[in-house]
């Protein structure tokens, strides 16, 4: 793990979980799987502190665990999983799009809690769609359960592992902690519920009293009120569905520019076919028919078969291998072959950083390698048209940035000089690497940065949030306009002017933040594509 990935989840972790859940995430991180005992001692904690520390992070599934031969668990920081939190308002954006306001709060909630009962989600995110409606309009609990229903059957949701049912033995040891298991088949089963009510409006001046007289009634019922038919099977948003999904659209996008847009309704059709039958890491697509594939085109599409079938032959026929025909069944069975990334996916990325950092001949000297694989340095001052020593200078900083290599291919086995052809060529997974390297440091360098701004505009952050809430409970007392003006000018107007800066600013940090964040997973996906051809 590099520096700048150590750098990044220690941020993400403090911002979203607080010090102590990052003091305790930090130590695993850098020292490795640790028993408990060990990890009180590193971190200067108390027991108490660590194992609350623990429970969170296993909770939002950024710990794992694992019972050693000899009896002791050993805990250990997942760290591409911490990094996923950047990734978080992508997913609920996405789930936005696809399944509107219901399904973005379905997985809001489940990324803010790590993992929640199907009734307990569906009742949180009734009751903030209620707060958000008009007066005498309520949600009903049916409309979010069946988008439940539809992130599940589309595996953007999964139940998470259980411990297994094993019979009742006396002479048993207890294991010191136990296994978690599930299987395949059910992890997208949603248990039958008849979830009935609607949602509730909370009272800003009732909610303390409120919650007052909810803890008496259950320390009096004493534990007797009624158990959810779904206790026990918890849910957790499925990362790998997202980025399947992500992938799939940097696919459609692809072809889309490099062919028409009827390539890609084609492309994305098969695509929306096999989203559910098809693994995340598998290199294609099930085979589909051409006749299924006419048959399942979006009715906006009046192409006819011939030329369906055409369009299909077109994309098997691209160096990119977007589509590959896997047989002749069906009017011809086909596939998309490029579930990961094409190889050309991180070169805009690279060819970017080149023209900000070393100018447009570098990048033309970098197009010139990746177009021609293997040249000499005479071979790239001739086909670049660079002068000598520009061309050789341009080089040599390329490849102490390692964006290109230097290949030796010696005539005479003494590898003398002089008789040894020194041939420039592109690694592209180690410049992916490099690239990603560098925006894990841009992404802590902007967090950084928007932590620094909140810093400085603390007291006058706290003042608006006292005069927002000021205004908030007289509104709801029904307070006259003239009030509410005097409410309202206790924050002057260079103070309203710092305001406006301070949150331009910090949106500008956000959306840079998901722009970065979006080149990382393209790298991501690229690099992990390449290892698995390997």
């Amino acid at each position: 793990m590099t520096q700048a990935e150590l750098r990044l989840c220690s941020l993400l972790l403090q911002e979203h979980f607080g010090e102590i859940v990052e003091k305790v995430g930090n130590s695993l991180l850098r020292t490795g799987p640790r028993p408990l005992r060990l990890l009180v001692g590193d971190t200067g904690l108390l027991l108490d502190q660590v194992k609350k520390a623990l429970c969170v992070l296993i909770q939002h599934n950024l710990v794992r665990y694992e019972v050693q031969p000899r009896g002791s668990v050993e805990y250990e920081a997942r760290s591409e999983r911490i990094l996923r939190i950047l990734r978080y308002p992508r997913y609920i954006y996405t789930a936005k799009t696809l399944y509107g306001d219901p399904g973005e709060l379905l997985v809001e909630e489940l990324l803010l809690h790590g993992h929640l009962s199907m009734s307990c989600a569906v009742a949180r995110v009734a009751d903030r769609l209620t707060e958000t409606m008009e007066d005498g309009k309520t949600m009903d609990y049916t409309e979010v359960s069946s988008t439940f229903v539809r992130l599940a059957d589309t595996h953007f949701i999964q139940r998470c592992p259980m411990v297994p049912e094993s019979p009742q033995s006396t002479g048993a040891v207890s294991p010191p902690a136990p296994s978690l298991a599930i299987a395949e088949r059910d992890m997208y089963v949603v248990p039958r519920l008849s979830l009935v009510g609607k949602g509730k409006r909370r009272h800003l001046c009732d909610e303390e009293e409120e919650g007052e007289h909810r803890a008496k009634r259950q320390k009096q019922e004493g534990g007797s009120s009624e158990t959810p038919l779904d206790d026990g099977i918890y849910w957790q948003v499925n990362l790998e569905r997202f980025h399947q999904h992500f992938r799939d659209q940097a696919l459609v996008s692809a072809v889309a520019s490099r062919m028409d847009q009827t390539s890609s309704e084609v492309v994305r059709t098969m695509l929306r076919m096999s989203e559910v039958t098809t693994a995340s890491v598998a290199s294609h697509t099930q085979p589909l028919s051409s006749n299924e594939i006419f048959r399942s085109l979006p009715a906006g599409y009046n192409i006819g078969k011939q030329v369906l079938d055409q369009y299909l032959a077109l994309l098997a026929d691209d160096p990119l291998e977007f589509v590959g025909k896997s047989g002749d069944s069906g009017g011809g069975t086909y596939t998309v072959t490029s579930r990961a990334p094409p190889r050309p996916f991180p070169y805009p990325s690279l060819i970017r950083l080149l023209l900000h950092r070393f100018g447009s001949r570098c990048a033309r000297i970098f197009r010139l390698l990746l177009r021609k694989k293997h040249l000499e340095q005479k071979q790239v001052e001739d086909f670049a048209m660079i002068p000598a020593k520009e061309a050789k200078d341009m080089l040599y900083r390329m490849l102490s940035e390692n964006l290109v290599s230097l290949q030796e291919i010696p005539k005479t086995p003494d590898h003398a000089p002089s008789r040894t052809f020194y041939l420039y060529t592109v690694n592209v997974t180690a410049a992916a690497r490099m690239l990603l390297h560098r925006c894990y440091k841009s992404v802590a360098n902007l967090m950084e940065r928007r932590h620094h701004e909140m810093r400085e505009n603390k007291r006058l952050l706290e003042k608006s949030q006292r005069v927002e809430a000021i205004l908030a409970s007289m509104q709801a007392t029904g307070a006259e306009v003239a009030q509410l003006r005097e409410i309202e000018e206790m924050i002057t107007g260079p103070e309203r002017q710092q305001l406006e800066t301070l949150k331009r600013n910090v949106n500008k940090i956000d959306a840079s933040e998901n722009q970065v964040d979006e080149t990382i997973f393209v790298l991501e996906s690229f690099i992990e594509s390449t290892m698995r051809r390997l």
